[in-house]
């Protein structure tokens, strides 16, 4: 296990660096570009100039680093036992972010995101949850500035992961089953579908209806670019911690659902090969059950079910789109950030998609060999990198990211050995009703 010996001073952003710069955010109306105006009743002034900037690299507070210093800099494990497992050539190197107070990777944008929220003299902060990583996060940094918080979660996780529900209210948050009466929106949804297993589209519409008060923000955990941007410290980190030990990796993989935790990871090794220092292959991994990558449609379309956020171009399978409830909740959110599609798009990664049951499978063998319970969402890459392991006839390094630990996601592992887990498959008439509703 090596770690670096301080954190990152800097975040990383992509954008200067690329050969294209990405398609504006449209104002759904007159579908001209956003502006500054339209942001600000939503984020504060410092995180709209985040998720516009030219600049390279933007400073990190010292009051952020001094919270980042709880947890990080995070350990990249060398994963032994798991190549000898696996018999194979390849070094596998594993970024665990399961370190932090929430278990997951999710602080590294929440506390920044609370930060300048409560400088601004913000109050209170609403947000969405998938499978409860995020919400967590976002109440455990509402906690570090004094910030009230109140989080939409979605039904399906609500009702899997209640220990979730109970670390966010241990944090101080409210938290609220997605779709619910709360929200004229959430009670539209459930009028229509009175048993919906809900979605991240749908309770990012109650979290934006729910933030209409002068003191209220809303806060968002993937997708925008300044929540990438925070991100890359995983990937800063684990950039220094391989130089240290001579290595340089062929292969780096992440799973994708918004596509923070991916971008987090990637994006510096990204730089080096625009840069022509190294040349990593880069491998996306997805929800074969929420696969916007691999099956979604390049096109503008809103974040949201309710049509309140701006159209962003973006990988997506249609606002309306409900994914099966799979247990990587996570990963259940119809559309991929705007910058990993333009990215995605000019070439610069590859992505696959992967059944439930094989990631179990790879988690499963993950925590046999390494001790570690992975959450559902990083088996996804797991899963590919076994895979690829097992594929290597020669020596090469493949880089993971273990975004978080799956401690309180046990009931969908009982699943798993009980032999009831089933996957799902997305037909293709389902997928085509979907994406015939973009705007």
């Amino acid at each position: 296990m090596e770690t670096t010996t301080s954190t990152p001073t800097h975040w990383y952003n992509i954008v200067p660096d690329l050969p294209a710069p990405p398609p504006p955010p449209l104002r759904p109306g007159t579908r001209e570009p956003v502006g500054p105006d339209d942001l600000a009743p939503l984020f504060p002034a410092e995180l709209i100039a985040q998720e516009v900037s030219a600049e390279s690299f933007l400073p990190i507070p010292e009051e952020v680093r001094e919270v980042y210093r709880l947890w990080r800099p995070t350990p990249l494990i060398r994963a032994r036992r798991l190549e000898r497992a696996l018999d194979t050539p390849a070094r596998i190197y594993v970024k665990y972010e399961g370190v932090s107070p929430v278990g997951s990777h999710k602080p590294n944008t929440a506390v920044p995101q609370a930060f300048y929220n409560a400088r601004q003299g913000i109050r209170r902060l609403t947000t969405e949850t998938g499978a409860g990583q995020w919400g967590s996060a976002l109440a455990f940094a509402c906690s570090q500035f004094g910030l009230d918080c109140e989080i939409w979660m979605v039904r399906a996780s609500y009702d899997q992961k209640p220990y979730r529900r109970s670390m966010m209210e241990l944090y101080g948050a409210r938290v609220h089953a997605s779709p619910s009466p709360r929200t004229t929106f959430g009670a539209k949804a459930l009028a229509e579908t009175p048993g919906s297993p809900g979605s991240l589209g749908m309770a990012i519409s109650e979290a934006v209806e729910a933030a209409a008060p002068e003191d209220t923000h809303y806060a968002l955990g993937s997708v925008l670019n300044h929540v990438l941007l925070h991100q890359t410290i995983i990937g800063e980190e684990a950039l220094e911690q391989l130089t240290a030990l001579g290595e340089t990796p062929d292969l780096v993989v992440g799973c994708t659902g918004g596509g923070s935790n991916f971008a987090g990871l990637t994006f510096p090794f990204l730089r080096e090969r625009l840069q022509d220092r190294m040349r990593p292959r880069i491998l996306a991994v997805e929800p074969a059950a929420c696969p916007s990558f691999t099956r979604g449609r390049y096109a503008y379309d809103f974040g949201d079910t309710a049509g309140l956020t701006p159209l962003l171009k973006m990988h997506t399978l249609g606002h309306d789109f409900v994914p099966d409830p799979i247990h990587a909740g996570g990963l259940r959110y119809h559309g991929m950030a705007p910058l990993l599609s333009h990215l995605y798009e000019q070439g610069l990664f590859q992505a696959i998609a992967k059944p439930q049951r094989e990631c179990f499978e790879a988690g499963v063998l993950f925590a046999r060999t390494e001790g570690i319970v992975p959450a559902p969402e990083p088996t996804h890459a797991l899963a590919a990198t076994i895979e690829e392991a097992r594929r290597a006839t020669e020596p090469k390094v493949i880089l993971t990211a273990l975004c978080g630990h799956g401690h309180l996601d046990m009931a969908a592992y009982d699943r798993y050995l009980s032999g009831e887990m089933t996957d799902h498959a997305l037909p293709e008439d389902r997928l085509a009703a979907a994406l015939s509703h973009l705007p």
